[in-house]
């Protein structure tokens, strides 16, 4: 271990000398002063951090060495020195954040962001999320939450990894919250943002207690006939709403919502002009309004609801607080008829001769004609909806109506052909 009391005199400011059999150590320069720094990796989250030892000549080389050997068996036990001096700092926090439990800081994110920001399902979603799954930590204070704490609560709800890993992010959206308020220690690390990262996913559906993987589900063509012909054997809502997503490929949460007032008759025929604010695109700020032509049996349902529903009412109504029918009503539906369902098994229905599929796959399954028939990616993409990447969604703003109208007029005539052939 050799060190150059002369050089380090020397230093300029912002210079700085590496310390032979040290790894890390090294002496740095500002102004005014020369400090020890231990610079590493840290073994929590991967980023590098540096730790000040001490000024010299105050602390020699001698004692910045034991110094630096201690800080090493920390970082290669798995610790980060730094994160646990602010944990340190965090527990002995100003009387302010004394008192302030776990459960309060989320109610503050709940009310103070979630619920001025998200749509009222994605409010509720996250408000349940924290009133069923934090019970264990929900007294603590939440500046003292430990690296431990977090990862004991997130490790032992893994078993449903896709809303433990919800659960996750909106803690560290809530701790960051708490820290942007002054309401925690700036000390405080956010540990939700440093574990179980990568460790929490989906399996895939179960179906008769197995997994059936993440595949996404297209059904055939032959398999697309057989389901229109069988649709009939559905309740009308269901039987509509099965209809309306192969015929305009529009998303369910779109579909259940749709009202009188967005249907208009147009030269070219009849127009579902759906707002912005029902779209997946409403949080950005390029978004417009989708517009859906309805062609074939699409229109054919539209116009026979049309006539229960008023000028402004619900296509699809219930007696609930939206005042119309739930997605979840489609998905339970088709459910209850699939050979594999356990629902109510004394009651004798009619079952699905095309099974393993839930509505949004049937989204799937006509873009996926579309695509067979030839249709142009940007035209595809038009008509589910979604915005065009990069710097191809900047510069074409192109509608495609009259596009959209001639491809889900061919799809039509597609799926009628393979509803006629047995």
């Amino acid at each position: 271990m050799q060190f150059d009391a002369r050089a380090a005199k020397l230093l300029t400011p912002g210079a700085h000398i590496m310390v032979d059999g040290c790894q890390g150590l090294r002496l740095e320069a500002s102004a005014s002063k020369r400090s020890w720094i231990y610079r590493f990796k840290s073994p929590v989250d991967g980023r590098m951090r540096q730790k000040k030892i001490g000024e010299w000549p105050a602390v020699s080389l001698a004692k910045a060495a034991v110094a630096w050997e201690a800080l090493r068996d920390q970082r290669n036990a798995g610790t980060d020195p730094v994160l646990e001096t602010r944990a340190t700092a965090a527990a002995k926090a100003a009387p302010a954040s004394r008192g302030y439990t776990i459960r309060q800081l989320c109610d503050d994110y709940l009310n103070g962001h979630i619920k001025k920001h998200r749509k009222a399902k994605g409010a509720k979603e996250v408000e349940r999320l924290f009133t069923k799954r934090l019970d264990a930590i929900a007294h603590k204070q939440a500046a003292t939450l430990t690296r431990a704490d977090a990862f004991d609560l997130l490790e032992k709800q893994s078993g449903t990894p896709v809303s433990t890993a919800s659960l996750r992010g909106e803690l560290a959206g809530a701790w960051d919250h708490a820290l942007d308020a002054g309401r925690l220690p700036d000390s405080s690390p956010n540990w939700w943002r440093l574990i179980m990262r990568g460790r929490l996913r989906s399996k895939g559906r179960k179906i008769e207690g197995k997994y059936v993987g993440t595949a996404k589900r297209s059904l055939s063509q032959a398999e697309t006939g057989e389901l229109i012909r069988w649709l009939p054997n559905f309740s009308r809502t269901i039987d509509d709403a099965m209809t309306l997503y192969l015929w305009t490929c529009t998303r369910g949460a779109e579909i259940c919502a749709v009202a009188a007032d967005e249907i208009t008759e147009e030269d070219d025929g009849l127009w579902w002009t759906i707002p912005k604010a029902k779209t997946k695109n409403a949080r950005h700020k390029d978004a417009t309004d989708m517009r859906v032509p309805l062609v074939g049996r699409a229109a054919v349902v539209v116009r026979r609801r049309l006539q229960d529903a008023g000028k402004k009412g619900y296509l699809f109504p219930a007696d609930t607080e939206l005042g119309h029918t739930e997605q979840k009503v489609f998905q339970t539906g088709v459910h209850y008829k699939q050979p594999y369902s356990k629902t109510n098994p004394k009651e004798v229905r009619t079952r699905l001769p095309v099974s393993h599929w839930a509505p949004h796959d049937l989204r799937r399954t006509s873009r996926t004609l579309l695509a067979s028939m030839g249709c142009p990616d940007a035209v595809g993409e038009a008509i589910l909806g979604h915005m065009l990447p990069g710097m191809i969604g900047v510069y074409n703003t192109y509608e495609y109506d009259k596009e959209r109208r001639h491809w889900l007029a061919a799809l039509d005539v597609k799926l009628e052909q393979l509803a006629s052939t047995r």
